[in-house]
């Protein structure tokens, strides 16, 4: 457990280093509620989305999580293309310590980022009370190994840096747009049809879904069946994960 938090504070302390990525994401993700809010709540139908940006706010929760958690992936790439994998195995840490340790460095990133998000989220939407505090705290850990199990996978998937680039940005963007963080269900079924259900399979949907629940703005969850689901998505993209990053780090050429 010590060689764990070890490994996983260094990566939080090179967290610090991106200042200036930080300020531009803070930038964006408080923009995203402001500008969005301001501009979108005159211009939907409120049969739909009563209040934009409360409807908003849970989803950028889950978005602050899921770019600050994936920043893990893009040092893990640049590791393995720089060839620094002996070093990494030569470190006197069990291989399951070493790959754990990455995973909960790219968590607390998540954790620790999205917090000043949930106290701007207590102010425009509402405060969780009692056990929706939980559903909050859950969502979170599980959303940010998720995200950083998930990122760390797509970076080891090749070492070459366009195709690893390409497939992150893919990723990502697939998983940003498409998704309820924006656009409720009703909408999203209207444009997509039958996709609409794929949508509200992925982890940012269930997860902001359970967010939304948690901070009052929608009693229409079911938070026992996301929360599982959600602990799935994490289960296998860990899994997932584990597998591919020792596979790098240890093959030869």
């Amino acid at each position: 457990m010590k060689s764990v938090l070890v490994i996983a504070t260094r990566d939080l302390k090179r967290f610090w280093s991106y200042r200036f990525w930080l300020a531009g994401q803070i930038v964006m993700n408080v923009a995203d509620i402001v500008i969005f809010g301001l501009l979108f709540n005159n211009m939907i139908n409120r049969s739909l989305i009563p209040d934009y940006i409360k409807f908003v706010t849970p989803g950028i929760l889950s978005l602050a999580l899921f770019i600050s958690s994936f920043s893990i992936g893009r040092e893990v790439g640049v590791e393995l293309r720089r060839e620094v994998s002996d070093y990494l195995l030569s470190l006197p840490v069990s291989r399951v310590e070493l790959v754990l340790g990455r995973f909960t460095g790219g968590a607390l990133r998540g954790l620790i980022y999205q917090s000043g998000f949930v106290v701007l989220a207590m102010l425009l939407v509402g405060v969780p009370r009692g056990y929706a505090w939980l559903v909050v705290i859950y969502t979170s850990i599980t959303l940010s190994f998720a995200m950083s199990g998930l990122s760390i996978a797509l970076s080891t998937v090749t070492r070459d840096f366009n195709l690893q680039a390409t497939i992150r940005s893919v990723v990502y963007y697939v998983l940003f747009f498409f998704s309820n963080i924006f656009y409720p269900p009703r909408v999203i079924a209207a444009r997509f049809g039958g996709f609409a259900d794929a949508v509200s399979y992925s982890p940012l949907s269930i997860a902001t879904s359970l967010y939304r629940w948690a901070f009052g703005y929608t009693p229409e969850v079911d938070v026992v069946i996301d929360s599982l689901l959600l602990a799935a998505w994490t289960a296998v993209l860990l899994l997932a994960s584990y597998f591919l990053y020792l596979w790098n780090l240890t093959k030869k050429g």
